[in-house]
Parts: C-alpha cells; structure tokens; sequence
C-alpha cells in the first residue's frame, strides 16, 4: 500500500499524525483457539511473508489462505504456498482484471503498468493460465472472481462476466473453492451461479450483501466470510446479516492490507489482527469468542481442505 509522504516543510504535527497512520496497529490479545485468515494479500503487505506468519501465529492466527487477483500474483501465491506449511493459496482474475486484458489500461492502473486492449482471445489465454495453476496441490481455491460494478463500468461488463463464467469451470474442474468478490453486484453474481451451476463449495469473500441475501446463501449453502469493515459504524447491514448468518457457514477474514478494524481503521490492516474482528463477530452472533474461532477454523478448513 502506498505511503504519503509529508509535505516538506510542513509541521511536525502533519508529520506525526502520518506517522501514526502508517504505523502498524499493536497486536491484539491472542486467541485461546487458533483459527485462520480465510482471504488475505501478503504481496501487498510490508515486511516479509516469514514475518507476517509468525506475528500472526503468536495471536493464534496460525494458517493463512493467499489470494490471487492477476496472473502475477497467482503465480506468487501458489509458490508462496508451496513454500510455507500454514499458507494455501487461490488462483485468480480479479473482476476489475478481466477488463484491463480485454480493453487495455491505458492509466496503468494496475500492477502491471499501461496496457494495450487485448480482446477476448487474451483473456481466454489469461484464464488458461489460471486453470493450469489452480491444478496444482497448493492451490485451494478459484478466486477472487466474480462481479464489481464499482470500479468498473458497463464498458467492462461483458469481460467480467464472461471471466466469471470461466473461473466457476476451472473451480468445478479441479474441485476447488470459488473466492467470490462481489462488489455491488449481488443479483448478477447469484444469477450467474445459478445459471452455470455453482461448484460444492462457494465463498462470498468480504461479504457485503444484507441480511436478505444472507439468507439465500444459507439456503444454498454458500459461505459467508466477515472482514474488519463489519466493525465500521456505518455497517449494520453487515452485522445484520451475520446475525443471521448460520454458525456453520461463516469465515472470518483480513483482506488484508485493506479494511482494518474500528479503532484501526484506515492504518495498514494484516492477519495478526483478525482476533479483533473476531471478537466484534462474536459479539454481534451473541455466542462466546472460543465458540465462534472453533466454528470458523473448522469451517475454513472445511472449506479450502486442510
């Protein structure tokens, strides 16, 4: 993530208060029963992936699923997992992906700097890639794919769509979990599971839908998995729908280094700290924490089978 620098010559007050902001948080009080960081982006954290896992272990966060969103970083998520016994990995085009390789990004945008438009063929050739990595061993889970109308516009639509379609294939291809990244898309993303047919295991990453639509993923069986925003003020809709959510189908996650629990909001998130999501869970399901970690391990688990 990004850090801003301070204005030279501005005052040492500005320059503290970024400081503070770019600091991490302190880590949490540990958990008595250890769970796992169920979607989390460790090649866009600072400091290094040993780092990272052993400050999580020492609060109980003691496996960590690492998530692809590029080709790039898909390829680095299951050498990643291949390299450290507590990490397994997802394979994926982020939506907002799929319509940088078809349409081109000329602002360089993302990761890999301007691009021309590639068309359909380069986005096939893409997926092809992602399905030869999600055969690999290491390799957990299909995502994040899904819809974002968010950041993307009825120009890249059809491209998202049609990614979409393609990684719930490669996902009942190899027998593995769909990661869903659903951003203000909600009916077209369960149409489109409906229509193609979802695969056994379905996880709605970051969930944002309300307690209406949580209802039908419990009908269907689909996962559900919270991150730090469900602390947020403005977020009741989230806690909401995790009331209602059943204990049997809920992950907990970072997505890190995005989305940092209340009072951390806004400085940089990692999994050391899912213990305070988890607990502000807890207390919105009214059950205690070790009853809550012990669903959600053995649900991730479960889930991404480990």
């Amino acid at each position: 993530m990004a850090k801003t620098a301070s204005t030279p010559g501005g005052s040492g007050k500005a320059s503290g208060a970024q400081k503070e902001k770019d600091a991490p948080p302190p880590p949490p009080e540990p958990l008595r029963v250890p769970v796992a960081d169920s979607h989390t982006h460790l090649d866009m954290q600072s400091g290094t992936v040993e780092e990272a896992l052993a400050k999580a272990a020492s609060v109980g966060v003691t496996t960590v699923v690492q998530v692809g969103c590029d080709l790039a970083g898909s390829r680095w998520a299951a050498e990643t997992a291949a390299a450290h016994e507590s990490v397994w990995a997802t394979v994926a085009l982020h939506p907002n992906e799929a319509p940088r390789i078809v349409l081109g990004d000329p602002d360089g945008w993302s990761r890999q700097g301007a691009r021309e438009p590639g068309g359909d063929a380069a986005l096939d050739a893409a997926l092809d890639r992602i399905a030869a990595l999600a055969a690999l061993p290491q390799v957990r889970g299909v995502g994040e794919t899904g819809l974002d109308y968010f950041r993307t516009g009825p120009e890249g639509m059809a491209a998202q769509e049609r990614s979409f379609r393609r990684h719930i294939a490669i996902a009942k291809e190899h027998s593995k979990a769909l990661v869903i990244h659903d951003r203000e898309a909600h009916d077209d993303v369960l149409r489109v599971l409906t229509e193609e047919g979802a695969p056994d295991t379905v996880v709605f990453h970051c969930y944002s839908g309300d307690a209406a639509m949580a209802k039908i993923c419990a009908e269907r069986g689909y996962y559900m998995s919270f991150a730090g925003n469900i602390t947020f003020k403005n977020a009741q809709p989230l806690r909401d729908a995790l009331a209602v959510a059943p204990l049997d189908l809920v992950l907990v996650e970072t997505d890190a280094p995005f989305l940092t629990p209340v009072p951390y909001r806004g400085r940089p998130n990692a999994p050391y700290l899912i213990p305070l999501t988890l607990r502000a869970m807890a207390e919105v399901k009214g059950v205690p924490e070790d009853t809550l970690a012990t669903a959600v391990a053995a649900n991730t688990a479960r889930v991404f089978g480990y």
